[in-house]
C-alpha cells in the first residue's frame, strides 16, 4: 500500500476540500458521528471513494488514525509546498503576513502554529528543512487541515529566506524573550510583515535574530517563564499584528 496518508476526521475533510485525496478508508463498524458524516459529505463532493476497512488494517497503516485514513494524491500538502526561490516569485498583497518558524521540532507545535497562521490570514508559512519538524500526519492533524491550504516554503537557510522577504518589502519581526521592548511598547509596522518564532528554549538562531528589523517580547505576568511556539505566535498575531488592520480601517460613522 503506497502513497502518503492523512489521518483524523477534520484533517481528512480539509485534505478532501483541497483536492488532495484519492481514497478514504473508514474503520468498519464506526459509529455514525457528525465528524464521520462530514468526511463522507466532503468525499462525496470531491467524488472520492470511501471504503470500509478492518480496523486492524488501519492500525497497520497508521497507529493514530482515529478511524479514518485518507490516501493523498501526491504527498502531504504537495500542491502548496514551495522552495526558497519561490519566495522571490510569489505575488504578495500590500499587507501580506508571512509566518516563519525557526527550528520548531515538534510536529504538534508545527501543526498548531500552521493552524494559527492560516486562521490569521497568513499568505505563507516558512520552516527549516533541517533540524525541524516535517509535515507528518501528526502535524497535519494538529493543524486541523490548515497545512493542506497554507502555502509552505521549506528552506535550508531561514536568515537568507528572510532577506528575500525583505527584498520583497517585508518588515521582519522576531519574537524574543530577551527583547528590550514588548508588543505593548511598539507599534506593528505597516505593509508586509513576517513574524518569526524560534524554538522553545533556544529561541531564534543568532543569524536569524540579527536579520530581524524589530525584536519584541511577550509580557508574561504569571509564574510560567515562556509559552510554546504556537501559543506565542497566536498571542503575537492577535495582540500585535492583526490589530493594525482595525486601526488602518476604522468603522464608518453611523
Amino acid at each position: 500500500m503506497s502513497g502518503d496518508l492523512v489521518t483524523g476526521r477534520r484533517a481528512v475533510v480539509e485534505a478532501l476540500r483541497a483536492g488532495q485525496v484519492r481514497e478514504v478508508l473508514v474503520a468498519a463498524g464506526s459509529r455514525d458521528t457528525q465528524g464521520l458524516r462530514a468526511v463522507r459529505d466532503a468525499a462525496r463532493a470531491a467524488k472520492v471513494p470511501v471504503r470500509a476497512t478492518d480496523r486492524r488494517a488501519l492500525d497497520a497503516l497508521a497507529g493514530d488514525h482515529r478511524g479514518v485514513v485518507a490516501r493523498t494524491v501526491g504527498g502531504h500538502a504537495g500542491l502548496l509546498q514551495l522552495g526558497e526561490r519561490d519566495l522571490a516569485t510569489l505575488t504578495f498583497a500590500p499587507d501580506a503576513l508571512v509566518v516563519v518558524l525557526d527550528g520548531i521540532t515538534d510536529p504538534q507545535n508545527l501543526g498548531a502554529a500552521a493552524r494559527t497562521a492560516e486562521a490569521a490570514g497568513a499568505a505563507a508559512l516558512v520552516t527549516r528543512s533541517r533540524r525541524a519538524a516535517g509535515v507528518t500526519s501528526a502535524a497535519i492533524r494538529a493543524s486541523a487541515g490548515a497545512l493542506e491550504h497554507l502555502p509552505h516554503a521549506v528552506v535550508a537557510n531561514i536568515a537568507r529566506a528572510l532577506a528575500r522577504l525583505q527584498e520583497a518589502g517585508f518588515s521582519v519581526i522576531g519574537l524574543d524573550d530577551g527583547a528590550s521592548s514588548s508588543i505593548f511598547d511598539e507599534e506593528c509596522p505597516t505593509g508586509r510583515v513576517a513574524v518569526v518564532v524560534g524554538s522553545e528554549g533556544a529561541g531564534m538562531s543568532r543569524l536569524v535574530r540579527e536579520r530581524c528589523d524589530l525584536l519584541v517580547a511577550l509580557p508574561l505576568k504569571g509564574r510560567v517563564g515562556s509559552l510554546n511556539a504556537s501559543a506565542a505566535l497566536a498571542a503575537a498575531l492577535y495582540g500585535f499584528v492583526l490589530p493594525r488592520e482595525v486601526v488602518a480601517s476604522p468603522p464608518s460613522p453611523g
